[in-house]
Order: structure tokens, then sequence, then C-alpha cells
């Protein structure tokens, strides 16, 4: 590989932790030792629910590269089937975007996220679909065989569906059940390829942590996540997708010059933290 990880660092653990992307993680310990050992498979899932990734996706992009230079193994999942559904977020119901849009989406996505990963020598990265698993999936043995190992009760708790829940528009079924469908996902790429660790954002703990339970639940095995921190200025505003200020990926939507003064125009308090994260 033509990068290699800061060598201040002993391991990329402690380098994550300098950078401040390890916003909230599942035992700090374990995943030390997990990381500094032999090489593991780890995932980052991207939903095409819009036709480019944006700025938190860079995070996450940026966050993957940095394990692989550290030996491990990244799948890149795009979601072709969750991304028929879109988590839930806290405030409305998403619009449900057409099979052929989300499935044109994909493959913007893909192109994506294959910029920053490399697929070659021992550690070569992987492009994963989760349409390939579900769209076999009957009704009935997804209820059967994943659905019996959640509990409403500990659903009910994450954030955003509390927060719907406590809305005036409430919250569907079918965003209600996202939660599931990620935390198969996690499963499903456990037993294909091993992997035992998930990376999003912390606004995705409680689907991160859903796919780290299925895998005890259902296998008697651990695995491991770690969420990083959102992007917002120093005034607590977000960037992304639901705030309508997302800043793309994609030079159609966002274009250079649009993207190069949002660089110039970071906050002063803001300056440090973005160099850790985005440098």
């Amino acid at each position: 590989m033509p990068q290699q990880n800061d060598s201040t660092f002993d391991d990329v653990w402690e380098e994550l932790l300098w950078r401040g992307l390890v916003q909230v993680s599942t035992d700090a310990e374990q995943l030390k030792t997990l990381l500094a050992g032999d090489p593991i498979t780890f995932y980052c899932g991207f939903d095409p629910t819009a036709p480019s990734l944006h700025l938190g996706n860079l995070v996450q992009l940026l966050t993957m590269r940095r394990i692989q230079l550290a030996g491990h193994k990244p799948l890149g999942l795009v979601g072709g089937s969750t991304g028929l559904i879109g988590d839930p977020r806290p405030t409305a119901e998403r619009v449900l975007n057409t099979k052929d849009t989300v499935a044109e989406w994909v493959g913007y996505l893909r192109a994506q996220i294959e910029r920053f990963l490399s697929f070659e020598g021992s550690n070569a990265a992987r492009m994963v679909n989760n349409l390939d698993w579900t769209e076999r999936l009957s009704a009935i043995d997804f209820l059967r065989d994943v659905g019996k190992h959640f509990r409403v009760g500990t659903m009910l708790k994450k954030d955003a569906v509390s927060a719907r829940l406590n809305s005036e528009a409430g919250i569907s079924f079918t965003e209600f059940s996202y939660q599931i469908l990620q935390g198969f996902d996690f499963l499903e790429l456990y037993r294909q390829y091993g992997c035992v660790l998930q990376t999003g954002g912390s606004d995705q703990w409680g689907n991160l942590t859903s796919g780290t339970d299925l895998i005890h639940k259902a296998e008697g095995a651990s695995a491991h996540a770690i969420g990083t921190p959102l992007i917002a200025n120093s005034d607590g505003t977000k960037f992304g997708k639901s705030e309508g200020n997302a800043i793309w990926l994609d030079a159609s939507l966002t274009s250079p010059y649009a993207f190069y003064q949002f660089w110039l125009n970071t906050d002063d308090a803001d300056v440090i933290s973005r160099l850790k994260i985005f440098t």
C-alpha cells in the first residue's frame, strides 16, 4: 500500500482515540487487543438514500482506510435492501425511493467507496450488497430465524425510535424493523467472512449494537462496534441529509468551489479536530 499509519502510535486503536474518532464503542480493552492482533475483518455500511455520499460518510471512509492500513480487512457494504427502507429519522417518516432508483444509487455509492480502499494484497477490501442475502429471505424465515432474537422493549429504547414514538407522526413498522435488518447484516457478514467489527456514526449506535447482540445470541460469539462522532460546527449545528445542509462528495451536487469554501470557512475552534479526523 502507498500509505502507512502514523508511526507515532503503537496501534491503530491508540491512533483512532487520538484523532477523536471513537465517540462510543464496545469494550475498549478488548478492541485494543483485537486491533493490535492478527488481521480481522470489519465492515461499514452505506445506505443508498441519495445519489452520493456526504461529509459524514467521509469520516467513515477515512476510518475504514486507517484500520485497513493497520493490516485489517474491510468490507464496504452498500445497502441495496436497507436503502429501500432507510433508518428512522428522529423527526419524520422517510420518503421511500423506487427500487430502480435505489439500484442506480447503489452503483454510484459503490464507485465512491472503492476510491478510498485498497483491493490488493492480503487484506484486500471487498464490496458487498445486503440485497444479496435479504432478497431471497422469506418473511416467515426472517421472523423465525432473526426476529426471535430481538426484544421489543429493547428496540423501543433506541433513540430514533423513542423520539418518533413521542411525536405526532409516530413510526411505521417498516422503519421500526430497520434495526433488525442492520443487525442481520452483521450476523450474515460474521457467518460469511468472519467479520467481528462494525464501524459507523455514533447516531447509529443502536443499530450497531443490534448486530453485536444478535451475533452473541445466534452464534454465542463476541463482536464489536465503534461509533464515530458526528460532524458539527462549534455551535452544535450538524451536517447531513436530514439537516438539509449536506456537503456531498459528488462534484455535481457540491461544486469543488463550494467544497473548498466549506473547509476555508471552518471555525477556528473546529480546525484542530477536523485536521485530526480528515488528514
